[in-house]
């Protein structure tokens, strides 16, 4: 039996559908060969007919005729639309966009693999029961399984991301802080230097060693302050780094999930979908690095 490549659940949709064309098929059919029954019977009482009478009762018959085939051509596609209008429904409410290739539409391969589904279904030998076109609507995707922990786990990477944000947001503050510091105990020494040398010649001579033990005494103490803003800031610039290789990993992370995702919905929109997200993460994480960049190249 010919296949489309569906599972049983959706083939037999594909049947009903199929059942329901070919009975609009039918009675548009019998309406077409009414048309020329009625002209036979109205029209054809003559035994002969000249060329001006032959032309106008085919004339007629065309418009009549182009009128049943434009009627049911229309209301064809109008059908057509209300269809997609049930699928693309669906898919909205799961958060999915549809794409279809209008192109295939014209195929024809696959449009003679749908002929012999056609026939392989409803010639009378191979004629299945009638099944019931009132069922529940289709589920688009199913959530559970590997397609759960894989969204689990990119929520999971998301929420560490923002951690991580937050915390290089505090390392970067709490760094600048630590040079505004350093620059203001850089002033003051500088300051103090400045009035040592504008008060010399003020001082007198007993007095000088003790100005000097306690300007040595300020260096000591400001060297040391010093230091030991030095040695946090090197702790400062460590955490940074550390912070850095986070971001990495968990953007390693991120591409790993984007590739799980990629083998699950390669065939689907919602691939697309991820894809946006995870590049919009990327831009973000890019946007850090220039941050960070910006404070290095300040410091």
């Amino acid at each position: 039996m010919a296949e489309l490549g569906l599972n049983e659940h959706h083939q037999n949709e594909v049947i009903n559908y199929m059942r329901f064309a070919r009975s609009k098929r039918g009675l548009r059919l019998k309406t077409v060969d009414s048309c020329f029954q009625d002209l036979k019977e109205s029209r054809l009482v003559e035994e002969t007919y000249t060329v001006d009478e032959v032309t106008e009762i085919l004339s007629g018959l065309q418009a009549v005729v182009h009128s049943e085939v434009e009627s049911e051509l229309i209301n064809t596609a109008y059908t057509n639309v209300l269809l997609l209008r049930q699928l693309f429904s669906q898919a909205e409410k799961w958060y999915l966009k549809l794409q279809t290739d209008i192109s295939e539409l014209e195929n024809r391969e696959l449009l003679e693999q749908v002929a012999e589904f056609e026939k392989a279904e409803f010639t009378s030998s191979n004629k299945k029961p009638i099944i019931d076109i009132t069922k529940p609507k289709l589920i688009p995707i199913n959530e559970g399984g590997t397609t759960e922990l894989l969204n689990k786990e990119i929520l999971r990477l998301q929420q560490e991301n923002e951690k991580l944000k937050s915390r290089l947001k505090t390392i970067e503050i709490q760094a600048t802080n630590a040079l505004d510091e350093k620059s203001k105990l850089e002033r003051t020494l500088q300051d103090l230097q400045l009035d040592q040398g504008n008060e010399q010649d003020f001082i007198k001579a007993h007095d000088l060693d003790d100005l000097e033990n306690t300007v040595a005494a300020l260096k000591n103490e400001f060297q040391k302050t010093l230091n030991d803003k030095t040695e946090n800031q090197k702790s400062l610039e460590e955490n940074l780094a550390a912070a850095k290789h986070d971001l990495l990993r968990v953007q390693e992370q991120l591409s790993m999930a984007e590739k799980e995702l990629e083998k699950k919905f390669q065939q689907t929109a919602a691939y697309r979908n991820m894809k946006e997200i995870l590049t919009k993460k990327n831009d973000q994480i890019r946007d850090l690095r220039k941050r960070l960049a910006r404070y290095e190249s300040e410091d």
